[in-house]
């Protein structure tokens, strides 16, 4: 606890989270759920450029993007781009149906996959797994 008695994430530090989703009840539901978990949500998109323009500036620790808001035509390529704007940044990627996009992001530069459909509970542990490796 710090010295106003709020529970910090991991001895004190706070995971900065940037939050990419094209859907608004989607974000404010992440956004929720991050709060609830004690991480700090720096900043928000709902398209891909201005994720690209503002993400980097906000010193994030983690990014949660939806595999659908990376442009169709380079999604790979997309994300790649974002990792080398944000080298130290856990990116995780939010998909509505796993399949062969699963690894072409991967091979991309993303850490976690966390699918739409898992319970929030599910997605909770995922993010905490997520960031405790910030600080290892």
């Amino acid at each position: 606890m710090d010295a106003a008695g709020e529970c910090l994430l991991y001895d004190g530090f706070m995971t900065r989270v940037y939050l990419a989703d094209a859907k608004p009840e989607e974000r404010t539901a992440l956004r929720l759920l991050l709060l609830d978990m004690k991480m700090e949500v720096v900043g928000e998109a709902d398209n891909w450029l201005t994720t690209l323009a503002n993400a980097p500036a906000t010193r994030l620790d983690m990014l949660l993007v939806d595999w659908d808001l990376l442009p169709v035509d380079l999604g790979v390529k997309a994300l790649a781009e974002l990792r080398l704007a944000c080298p130290y940044a856990i990116v995780v990627v939010l998909i509505s149906h796993l399949d062969s996009r699963q690894q072409a992001a991967i091979s991309a530069g993303a850490d976690v996959f966390i699918s739409k459909s898992e319970l929030p509970e599910r997605v909770a542990e995922r993010l905490r797994l997520a960031a405790e490796s910030i600080r290892t």
